[in-house]
């Protein structure tokens, strides 16, 4: 997941009245008193779906109703706008402010594509990148969108790749990193998998500009299963990836990496009780870069991981409940949960009567 990350003080001069004088007396409070603040995709309990604003101690800063399952969102620190997308095979993106005050706008997705879930602003904030699948042809694309244009889709380039779930802009901000699942879909038949035989994942760096190809990767043949889907960079400028298994239930890979364009590329072993508490599946990875560690969530395991980023050595290793979005919080990770809990580093975890949280947490502000 990115991790922009903001003074709180800064947030709020910037926002101003745009921000802070549109939100009701309470969720004011918590804006101004908040240390950090965060962005989700949530369920409503009565079966509605949104997207969330949230302070570290779970209040509800604003909400926006969606159409349906929202996945991850990204944020634009120029333009302070994020845009949430809908979870594959999802044909919409809804841009928002984080106070309301400005009309949400929706960007459909164009005929013969979805979206994946996952999208990258430019670093100056004129761009949109989203992961998209060219279903009839079952290859990846990464559509083009126009922020300064009413996100008016101008190009496409290929992912080299086939299920390409999320992307981030490297600290280069010349080049994309795309983990490419190797899934093909089709929304003909829903969130099917329909080539889980041939299935051939890869970590893919292109030029954000022309859409070369500079660098690739791909697993052992042996490992042609392991579908690589989330990342984020630590502060050393090291991608961490994580992975879902789609093999049998009794094989057990390693499920996160690390790469460095140029460098290396390689999967990181965990002790065999932690490996085996992920159950194949890594549902999102967050790093901190104050701290210098990575988290991983597995909602299936019930888990959350955190190492270290140099050595990749297990920090710590905790149970929560269908934990899967995660963010970095102080020196440590926030957490939210599908029961409905915010779990911070440290304390008492945080209920919401109204609300699931659903699988990303993006952090928007320190």
């Amino acid at each position: 997941m990115r991790t922009p990350l903001f003074d709180r003080r800064d947030f709020l001069k910037a926002a101003g009245a745009s921000f802070v004088a549109a939100l009701a007396p309470a969720a004011r409070a918590s804006a101004t008193e908040a240390d950090a603040i965060f962005a989700t995709a949530y369920q409503s309990r009565d079966g509605g779906y949104g997207v969330a604003i949230l302070t570290e101690q779970g209040r509800l800063v604003h909400s926006l109703a969606l159409p349906d399952r929202g996945h991850d969102i990204t944020f634009d620190p120029v333009s302070r706008r994020s845009v949430v997308f809908a979870r594959q095979p999802g044909t919409f993106a809804v841009v928002f402010d984080h106070a309301g005050k400005a009309e949400p706008a929706t960007i459909p997705s164009v005929e013969g594509r979805h979206f994946y879930g996952h999208g990258e602003f430019s670093p100056d904030g004129s761009l949109l990148y989203a992961t998209e699948n060219d279903f009839e042809n079952a290859v990846g694309m990464i559509g083009v969108y126009d922020a300064t244009d009413g996100f008016r889709r101008v190009g496409e380039f290929p992912t080299h790749g086939v299920g390409p779930h999320e992307l981030l802009l490297c600290p280069d901000g010349k080049t994309l990193a795309i983990a490419n699942g190797g899934i093909e879909t089709h929304p003909d038949f829903g969130a099917a998998k329909l080539n889980i035989p041939t299935m051939k994942p890869s970590l893919v760096f292109v030029d954000r500009t022309t859409g070369e190809r500079r660098e690739s990767h791909e697993l052992d043949p042996a490992l042609h299963k392991l579908s690589i889907r989330h990342m984020d960079f630590d502060r050393a400028g090291t991608l961490w990836f994580g992975c879902q298994h789609e093999g049998p239930a009794t094989e057990r890979p390693a499920l996160v990496g690390r790469a460095r364009m140029g460098e290396r590329f390689e999967l990181i072993g965990f002790p065999e009780k932690v490996l085996a508490g992920l159950r194949n599946y890594v549902g999102s990875v967050a790093a901190n870069p104050a701290a210098g560690t990575v988290a991983v969530s597995s909602p299936q395991g019930n888990a959350l991981v955190v190492v270290d980023a140099k050595d990749g050595a297990v920090v710590s290793a905790r149970d929560l409940t269908e934990v899967c979005g995660i963010a970095p919080d102080s020196t440590g990770f926030l957490a939210s949960t599908g029961t409905g809990q915010i779990v911070p580093p440290e304390g008492a975890a945080s209920s919401d009567a109204r609300h699931v949280w659903d699988n990303h947490m993006l952090r928007i502000l320190v």
